[in-house]
C-alpha cells in the first residue's frame, strides 16, 4: 500500500501516536508523518505510507496555515496550557483592534525565533524538552522562520474576573515556525505576559481541514474494503514541480541513476528541480549538474522496472 493520507489530528494524541494507529489500521509497517503536532494541537497531519514516505521531506517544507488562539495575561513554562504559570500582569482593558493588527503585522516577513524549552530540539545531542523537565537551562539555537500573513480574526475578548484578553488569530508560516512563540512575542509587544491557548493546524502539504479524514472514519474505510480511497497518490507532494515526459529509452536510464542530456529540459532549463515522469507517474527529480550539458538525480522515487 503506497500513498499519502490526509489525516484529521485529534488534541491529546501525538504524531507518533497517529502514525502507529494508522500502521494497526492499514496494517502496513512503512509509515511516517509530515510535519509534527504536539499533542495538544489538533488539525492536518499527512501521514505518508509505503513508497511515499521517500516525500516526506517534501510535505514538511511545504507553507502550513494556523488557526489559534492568544491570551493575555499571563505566561507558562511551556508557552500553553500545558505548562506551569510563571509570570501574571492583569489586562485593565483589551487592546484595540488597531493596536493587535499592528502588532501582528510586525511579525511578518523574515523573522528570528528561539525555540521553547519545550520542544524536541536536540542540543548536545539531548531534546531540549529533556533538559527543561530536568529543570536544567542550555542556549538555545536561533532560527529563522518567514511569516507571510498574521491577521486577528475576531474583537478581543475581555475577562473582568481574570483580567485576561483573549483574541483568535490566522497565521501562515514556512517550517519550523513555533507558534506558541509567536503568541508569546505578541504579547511582549503588547506588554503583557502571553500564551496560545489553542491551536489548529487549518492546511499542511497541500491539505485543507475539509480534505483529512479521522482515525475513525479511515476504520470505517478499511472495514469496508475502500481504504485507498483515502490516499492520495506519491505524485501528490510534488505537484508543485515543472515536469517533463520520458521515452522509454530515458526512462531505462534513469532506473539506472544516469544522468541526462540538459536538451530533455530545456522547457524548464530556469527551474532549480525538475520531476521526470514516465508513464504519469513522478519517477524521480533531477536538477543541473556540475557539467553544463548534463543533469543529475536528485532524489529517486520510484526505480523497478
Amino acid at each position: 500500500m503506497d500513498g499519502i493520507l490526509p489525516l484529521y489530528k485529534p488534541r491529546g494524541m501525538t504524531s507518533r501516536q497517529c502514525d502507529s494507529k494508522v500502521r494497526h489500521i492499514l496494517k502496513t509497517r512503512k509509515v511516517g508523518h509530515g510535519g509534527t503536532l504536539d499533542p495538544n494541537v489538533d488539525g492536518v497531519l499527512p501521514i505518508c505510507i509505503g513508497k511515499a514516505t521517500k516525500v516526506v521531506d517534501y510535505l514538511v517544507g511545504s507553507g502550513k496555515v494556523y488557526q489559534g488562539e492568544v491570551t493575555l495575561g499571563f505566561a507558562t513554562t511551556t508557552e500553553d496550557l500545558d505548562g506551569e504559570v510563571i509570570a501574571t500582569k492583569a489586562v485593565a482593558a483589551a487592546p484595540s483592534n488597531e493596536v493587535i493588527d499592528q502588532t501582528l503585522h510586525q511579525f511578518t516577513g523574515t523573522i528570528t525565533q528561539t525555540p521553547p524549552m519545550y520542544s524536541a530540539i536536540k542540543v548536545n545531542g539531548r531534546r531540549l524538552y529533556d533538559y527543561a523537565r530536568a529543570g536544567e537551562t542550555v542556549e538555545r539555537p536561533k532560527r529563522q522562520v518567514t511569516i507571510t500573513d498574521f491577521k486577528r480574526l475576531n474583537e478581543p475578548q475581555y475577562d473582568e474576573q481574570a483580567k485576561t484578553v483573549k483574541f483568535k488569530f490566522e497565521v501562515s508560516c514556512s517550517k519550523g515556525t513555533y507558534v506558541r512563540t509567536l503568541a508569546v512575542d505578541v504579547g511582549v509587544k503588547l506588554g503583557y505576559p502571553a500564551v496560545m491557548s489553542a491551536l489548529t493546524r487549518t492546511y499542511s502539504g497541500g491539505f485543507a481541514l475539509a480534505d483529512t479524514i479521522s482515525l475513525e472514519a479511515l476504520t470505517d474505510l478499511v472495514e469496508k474494503q475502500q481504504s485507498l480511497t483515502a490516499l492520495r497518490p506519491l505524485d501528490y507532494a510534488l505537484r508543485h514541480y515543472p515536469a517533463v515526459d520520458l521515452t522509454i529509452e530515458q526512462w531505462h536510464q534513469v532506473q539506472n541513476g544516469a544522468f541526462l542530456p540538459a536538451e530533455i529540459f530545456s522547457m524548464v532549463a530556469d527551474e532549480a528541480s525538475v520531476a521526470v515522469r514516465f508513464e504519469g507517474s513522478i519517477k524521480a527529480l533531477y536538477h543541473q549538474s556540475q557539467y553544463p550539458n548534463l543533469y543529475k538525480p536528485e532524489k529517486m522515487f520510484s526505480v523497478e522496472n
